[in-house]
């Protein structure tokens, strides 16, 4: 039987699908070293249902005559959270008295499965997905002990999920996550946690917490991975009421090389009421970014708290109280004493308070989306501290809502989030941050978590293996155009709403290649420049870069006059960019040009006027 501590690149897909090209290693001869591994180790908290080799034979028959050539998840172990199901398989939500048997997977599991993914089990959660700690378990099965310290809390609410990744057990797992349950758990254990777009992937076949908001999660060791998963995982559901349709082709199907300048937000500090230790990764990981070629922009991020407030303080407790309602009125006994205190609470509400948190929230999201529109990506933590075990059992309800804190806002403002890991303290255990965007946002994040991955060359969860070797990749599209202006649309000049109404963003001010004449065409108002490239007789003039929206750019295309139009401008970076350009023959047409190169750009010649 394999080692699995010789496998190179662990249980990493790359590494997985590198042996599997080279003959080391089949799907049957992974599998057998798993299971060996399990009957090893014996009870395991972690899990709720191991599958055996028996019920594993039929996923390993259907990947007979494939390879990583024709399944892009061939022979790739995974786990799920056992509130997914997985056909022929209990699905117990972490509640015994609820369990059912599902006869189908759901989509998203049977999209892996048909990738050529094989499912090992169902994994511990905190019972109904209600909580970020990962202490609510069923007693018949235990709590999931941290893959890297025991007498610290797993995270909630997909606990097993995080630890069986980390600990090297399966390549990836699926979670959920309505208010961080997939995040924190992947921090506390070095993981890529993806919290995708709302209704970017199915919820079909998953067991609701507060369906509005719910969302499968995936754990990953490594951001090629997540990016993988996501790209199959990633599919309309007809069938779902909250999947939602969504054109990569438009927002950026791409995923690779981050762009070589950004702008991040942070909130402030002292918004982040993080403990030492986590004020200290936030302050690491700053540095990286701006190293990264990053610049920082802080801000007020009070709408964003508030928003995460609404979620355990409004009537959305109800949807948690609706998803087991019945079970709570037959069989209370049943549900987790904690699980229970929390869930009863939406029983209570009137509609009208409803209506009144839903009011809130649109306030809350108007500002946010705002705030949000200054920068590329934003920066927060994914959580403020790593409580022990016995913090957590001495005030249970306290600590989880401590954690919840710069996660509860993302499903509620409808944003894409990903949890990135960025470090090991000294104590040995990780930190990590989240990065967050608008919907759809999830390759954008993705991308730049790479460059991240790549600086910071962390081993593979909590087993110590380094990461595999990373293929270069293109750079990312990432559902924007850069567009360089030179005149009327520059900041503040009279144009500049064109940019800014179509969520056009700045994002550098620069000069050309010295290898272009400026002109103030005749005509106007408002006043017109033209840039006309001049190789042996040309200068450098102060532009502007803008990042605009593909799906924007017609309507923009549509309202540029004649005689200018939209082409390839070189920037003294060497770099070419979509921008204004003129013909040169376009100078005399309608009156005579005035040459004014000499002042440097439009500014300079605007102050002379």
């Amino acid at each position: 039987m394999i080692s699995l501590d010789t496998l190179e690149g662990g249980l990493s897909i790359a590494g997985l699908h590198a042996a599997y090209r080279r003959g080391n290693l089949t799907p049957g001869e992974l599998i057998d070293a798993l299971l060996g591994d399990a009957d090893a180790r014996g009870q395991d908290p972690a899990w709720i249902t191991r599958l055996t080799r028996d019920q594993l034979a039929p996923y390993l028959a259907r990947l007979d005559g494939q390879s990583p050539d024709t399944l892009p998840l061939f022979g790739i172990p995974f786990a799920l959270k056992d509130n997914i199901d997985l056909a022929g398989v209990p699905t117990t939500a972490g509640c015994p008295a609820f369990a059912y048997t599902p006869e189908n997977s759901a989509f998203v599991v049977q999209r892996l499965i048909e990738a050529g993914a094989i499912p090992l089990g169902k994994t511990n959660l905190d019972q109904f997905a209600t909580g970020l700690v990962g202490e609510r378990a069923p007693d018949e099965h235990g709590v999931p002990a941290n893959a890297f310290d025991p007498a610290y809390i797993p995270g909630g609410s997909s606990s097993g999920s995080a630890v069986v990744t980390a600990a090297g057990q399966v390549s990836f797992a699926l979670g959920t996550d309505t208010a961080g349950s997939g995040r924190v758990p992947a921090c506390f254990h070095n993981l890529f946690g993806v919290k995708p777009s709302l209704g970017l992937l199915s919820t079909r076949g998953v067991v609701p917490a507060c369906a509005t908001l719910d969302t499968i999660s995936l754990f990953t060791l490594t951001a090629d991975d997540a990016h993988a998963v996501l790209s199959i995982a990633a599919t309309f559901d007809p069938q779902c009421a909250w999947s939602r349709r969504h054109d990569f082709e438009v927002h950026g199907q791409n995923y690779g090389q981050a762009p070589a300048r950004f702008r991040f937000g942070v909130p402030l500090e002292h918004q982040w009421q993080t403990d030492s230790a986590y004020t200290a990764g936030m302050q690491a990981a700053i540095a990286d970014l701006e190293a990264s070629g990053g610049e920082k922009v802080e801000l007020d991020c009070a709408p964003l708290l508030a928003a995460a407030r609404l979620l355990y303080e409004g009537p959305w407790v109800a949807e948690r109280y609706h998803a087991i309602r019945e079970l709570l009125e037959h069989d209370p006994a049943a549900v987790h004493p904690v699980t229970r205190e929390i869930t009863m609470g939406g029983a209570t509400p009137l509609a009208v308070e409803a209506f009144d948190a839903r009011y809130k929230l649109a306030e809350y999201k108007r500002q946010a989306d705002a705030l949000i529109g200054q920068v590329d990506v934003m920066l927060a933590p994914t959580t403020v501290t790593h409580p022990t075990k016995q913090e957590v059992a001495a005030d249970p309800i306290g600590v989880n809502s401590r954690l919840g804190i710069w996660t509860n806002f993302m499903n509620l403002l409808d944003y894409s989030a990903l949890a990135v890991p960025t470090g090991i303290a000294a104590g040995g255990l990780p930190f990590g941050i989240t990065l967050f965007g608008p919907a759809f946002d999830d390759l954008r994040l993705l991308s730049l978590s790479r460059t991240l991955e790549a600086r910071l060359d962390l081993p593979l969860g909590a087993t110590g293996l380094p990461h595999p070797p990373r293929p270069a990749l293109p750079p990312a599209r990432d559902g924007t155009l850069e567009l360089v202006v030179c005149g009327a649309h520059l900041e503040g000049l009279p144009l500049n709403h064109q940019l800014t109404a179509r969520g056009g963003v700045r994002v550098a001010t620069t000069q050309s290649a010295p290898r272009y004449r400026l002109y103030a065409l005749a005509g106007g108002p408002p006043a017109r420049p033209a840039m006309v490239r001049d190789a042996s007789n040309g200068a450098a003039i102060e532009v502007e870069v803008w990042r605009l929206p593909v799906a924007a750019v017609g309507s923009f295309l549509a309202g540029v006059p004649a005689p200018l139009g939209l082409g390839q401008v070189e920037l003294a970076s060497g770099e070419w960019h979509t921008g204004f350009i003129c013909s040169a023959d376009a100078l005399h047409e309608g009156g005579t040009a005035e040459d004014i190169t000499a002042h440097g750009g439009w500014r300079g010649w605007l102050a002379t006027r």
